[in-house]
């Protein structure tokens, strides 16, 4: 099988869908995400994106995965690439090995160090930006089709929201194909960086990323991680909820409605990020459908 060019997907009738895979790290892990792409084909996503731990930890895993995801499931797969903890001759060599599997398509980000490190130091031949692995990739693989990622409330490290507009639009400037966007649960901070993108010149698709909730404890801890807004009403509902069961509708029925109006403003594509789990994506995939 050839690997599809995500760019080439968008400007259908319809949005671009997505979803998200972390690679496993035991062995019940492997198996949970083996059963979620199982039934997940009836779905039939328009590609998958299978994530790279801190500091490249799960390197061969997010390979391994990758290329299960696609050989098994006939998936059109997008690996994460991460400029932390890399030089730039094993990014090289990363890549490398992306276009001879024929994995054509790339998620290009700064990423983060790992958590259990406070004094890293990142690779001192590295990349700093994730503009400059976008720029390498662009250059040397112009047939590949490269993502990036967006903040529609701010990374948590930019001064301001004009500020990461700013730095987003350097990646695009340097050949990325589309932006995906961080998880939010009120779709007005999405419309307004929309809008700010365009102004700013940043023609791209833009695919609005989602994160069906599935407890009060999880928003909670997005919150603080990501500095995420939870509207009240989503908050204190699952904050009410009778059990587990009762605050995954919760979760769902908010993310339908997010959907449900991202849909009715045209937006160009949809990443739902299930955490492995196949429910959600199953009962909302159809929505965006």
């Amino acid at each position: 099988m050839h690997e599809s060019n995500i760019a080439k997907k968008f400007g259908g009738t319809r949005p671009v869908f997505s979803v998200e895979f972390f690679p496993p790290k035991t062995e019940e892990g492997a198996r949970q995400i083996l059963r979620t792409a199982a039934k997940l084909k009836d779905i039939r996503p328009d590609y998958v994106s299978i994530t790279y731990g801190a500091g490249g930890s799960s390197r061969e895993r997010t390979m391994d995965y990758g290329l299960l995801l696609r050989d098994i499931f006939d998936f059109v797969v997008m690996p994460h690439l991460t400029c932390v903890g890399h030089s730039k001759a094993e990014i090289a060599q990363i890549m490398k090995r992306y276009a001879s599997e024929g994995l054509t398509n790339v998620m290009a980000l700064r990423g983060d160090p790992p958590k259990n490190q406070p004094d890293f130091k990142p690779n001192p031949d590295g990349y700093t930006h994730a503009s400059q692995l976008v720029s390498f990739i662009r250059q040397n693989y112009p047939e590949f089709g490269i993502g990036c990622a967006g903040y529609p409330e701010k990374h948590p490290e930019a001064a301001t929201i004009q500020q990461d507009i700013e730095n987003l639009k350097r990646k695009v400037d340097c050949g990325a194909d589309f932006i995906v966007t961080q998880l939010f649960f009120d779709n007005s901070h999405f419309f307004e960086f929309v809008e700010k993108c365009r102004a700013a010149g940043i023609d791209k698709p833009i695919i609005a990323g989602l994160l069906p909730a599935l407890s009060y404890k999880q928003v909670v801890n997005f919150k603080n991680m990501c500095s995420t807004d939870i509207p009240s009403r989503l908050l204190e509902s699952l904050e009410r909820a009778r059990d587990d069961e009762e605050a995954k509708q919760i979760g769902l029925d908010w993310a339908r409605a997010q959907i449900d109006e991202l849909k009715a403003n045209n937006v160009d594509g949809i990443h739902l990020y299930i955490l492995n789990r196949a429910e959600s994506a199953l009962k909302l995939g159809r929505f965006v459908r």
